[in-house]
């Protein structure tokens, strides 16, 4: 890969070069801000000291986050998804009510 495939990204004060598909340029700057904005919410507790620890504290935070994210079903979408369905037997019910009235007639 070429230079022109390199991706700078800024995180906690430090500059990284990462080499990356062009494709794929956006996903790893939007990821970089993110692991950068914990990464700060960390330092700004004061809690913890470093950047190596802060940066530890962040992927187990973020890996936590997202394995717990699995285990948990998405309440929006499961709502969204009831509606979809009250919305459908609702139709299939419209639909059986008046074909029943046209063959009765």
């Amino acid at each position: 890969m070429s230079s022109s495939n390199s991706v700078t990204v800024q995180i906690l004060d430090k500059e990284y070069s990462i080499i990356c598909p062009p494709e794929e340029r956006s996903n790893l700057v939007s990821a970089a801000r993110y692991l950068d904005g914990k990464m700060r919410e960390i330092r700004s507790s004061g809690k913890v000291i470093g950047a190596d620890r802060i940066a530890v504290m962040a992927a187990l935070n973020i890996t936590h986050d997202l394995l717990h994210k699995h285990d948990q079903p998405d309440v929006q979408a499961s709502s969204s998804t009831r509606e979809q369905v009250r919305d459908l037997l609702e139709r299939v019910d419209l639909a059986l009510s008046t074909d029943d009235r046209t063959k009765s007639s």
